[in-house]
């Protein structure tokens, strides 16, 4: 997994907090109603809602906004028209692309993805063109300021993570998504504050590009990031140094 793209991807969303965040707390509702009326409004129970609500509390989305987008699912039909749809496709130099959506109205989504990879040197793929290349695994961005490589590697694995990558801006972890709420729950009980926690799609193998180029993809994967039907937007890139 490209680390450098992930915590890219958390430095501009940590700027849509500031400028935009009623769009973000509009994608954080609609997950956790799709949540709740997919399985039921016990987060206890629920492993996808509490992964829901976690990711809401680290935007800082009041605790009311969140109990209210529970009560709504449960209490009504609404969440019912979402569709779950995941587009694949290629960025500038090759680099594999998936955008996990959920969506109302699937032609008007498929449209504006079409669009953004068009404008932004890249183009719109068949299904399974390149979703082999990637696995769903839990992923949980600290900064290195919080603790030592060691004390997390023993933690995250006496914990039930799988893998901790050390990267320039930070650390990586990753686990399988059965383990993610519990690998997440414990860290925090240790006072390890989190940067970002999301289960996601991350590569199985990559697409090496020059430092240089990474521009390019980092402006596609945004402008994708801010459609309000897209949740999560995956690469296969691993930057080198020019």
């Amino acid at each position: 997994m490209s680390g450098h793209s992930k915590w890219s991807t958390i430095k501009h969303r940590k700027g849509a907090q500031d400028v935009k965040r009623g769009k973000l707390f509009s994608k954080l509702v609609k997950e956790i109603v799709v949540s709740a009326k997919l399985g039921g409004g016990d987060i206890a129970a629920n492993p996808r809602l509490r992964t829901a609500v976690m990711k809401a509390k680290a935007a800082s989305m009041p605790a009311k906004n969140i109990d209210n987008a529970i009560k709504k699912a449960t209490g009504s039909r609404e969440g019912a028209g979402y569709h779950e749809v995941t587009y694949e496709g290629y960025g500038p130099e090759g680099v594999a692309i998936l955008v996990e959506c959920l969506t109302d109205n699937k032609k008007r989504t498929v449209s504006d993805i079409r669009a953004i990879f068009s404008k932004n040197g890249g183009s719109l793929g068949q299904s399974g063109s390149v979703a082999w290349q990637f696995e769903k695994k839990g992923v949980i961005l600290i900064a290195k300021a919080i603790i030592e490589e060691e004390a997390l590697i023993e933690k995250v694995l006496a914990y039930g993570g799988e893998d901790v990558l050390v990267e320039v801006e930070g650390y990586t972890v990753i686990s399988d998504p059965g383990e993610f709420s519990n690998l997440l729950e414990k860290l925090r009980a240790a006072a390890i504050e989190i940067e970002s926690a999301e289960i996601t799609m991350v590569p199985k193998n990559f697409t090496t590009i020059a430092d240089d180029k990474h521009e390019k993809i980092l402006k596609l994967t945004e402008r994708l990031d801010d459609l309000d039907d897209v949740q999560t937007v995956s690469s296969n890139e691993k930057v080198t140094p020019a």
